[in-house]
């Protein structure tokens, strides 16, 4: 999402990119970032917590609205209700990123892009 929020800000089109992931929305240079420190996949708060989903999206149309500079950070004061123990199941052992199939399987769909590049 962050590199078309910068292929719709160079074409004229306001964005403000509402996640976590700090370190890579920032690296992407986004023009406006509302940072919320919880799980991926819930940017805008708990489910069922219309009161914490209102914040999230009034802070990110005031950012859109009051931003003075590029690359503008507000990070939400907002706290997970379940504390920080989501954060230690992030790819680990117990929760890998990709299973060991996965990973061989995506070990080949790579070595079989690379053969189609190869010049025969």
């Amino acid at each position: 999402m962050s590199l078309v929020a910068r292929h719709l800000e160079e074409n004229g089109i306001p964005t403000v990119i509402i996640g976590a992931a700090r370190d890579i929305v920032e690296h992407c240079g986004v023009s406006r970032f509302v940072f919320v420190d919880f799980p991926l996949g819930s940017p805008c708060g708990e489910p069922f917590d219309g009161d914490m989903q209102s914040r999230v999206v009034a802070t990110a149309l005031d950012l859109l609205e009051t931003a003075k500079a590029p690359r503008t950070t507000i990070t939400m004061p907002l706290a997970w209700s379940g504390g920080e123990a989501w954060k230690d199941t992030v790819f680990t052992a117990e929760q890998p990123f990709l299973s060991q199939d996965q990973v061989k399987n995506w070990e080949a769909r790579k070595q079989r892009y690379r053969d189609q590049k190869t010049p025969t």
